[in-house]
């Protein structure tokens, strides 16, 4: 797959909610994860799919209900592609809120290699 063929996919399948899904068709198992920062509940870093599927189930275990998924056209460079995700959601024990953050993704050899994550 190129560039544009991944970064369209994934953008499809985030906008269904299926980040899941989207790992497993377009990573590579070596895949890196990378958030903005350390926190308690995230190490700043995530290596391995395997690891991203448990980073990514954590999150969700935290996510009381997702009211609205959006997500930008997909901006490719090369091997690089970023968009704009947006979530209407209720956390576990929180207020209902927006998240919007830049997702920059790296493609190598038809797979994401790295997913790194702004707010």
């Amino acid at each position: 797959m190129t560039t544009q063929e991944i970064a369209t996919r994934i953008a499809e399948l985030c906008k269904k909610g299926e980040f899941e899904t989207a790992q497993k068709e377009l990573f590579a198992q070596d895949a890196i994860s990378i958030e903005p920062e350390d926190t308690p509940e995230f190490a700043k870093e995530t290596k391995g799919l395997d690891n991203i599927f448990e980073k990514g189930n954590k999150f969700m275990s935290m996510v009381e209900s997702v009211h609205g998924i959006d997500v930008s056209e997909p901006l490719i460079a090369g091997n690089s592609f970023a968009f704009v995700l947006k979530m209407d959601m209720t956390m576990k024990g929180q207020d209902r809120m927006n998240m919007q953050e830049l997702c920059v993704y790296t493609t190598k050899d038809g797979k994401v290699i790295s997913e790194q994550f702004y707010m």
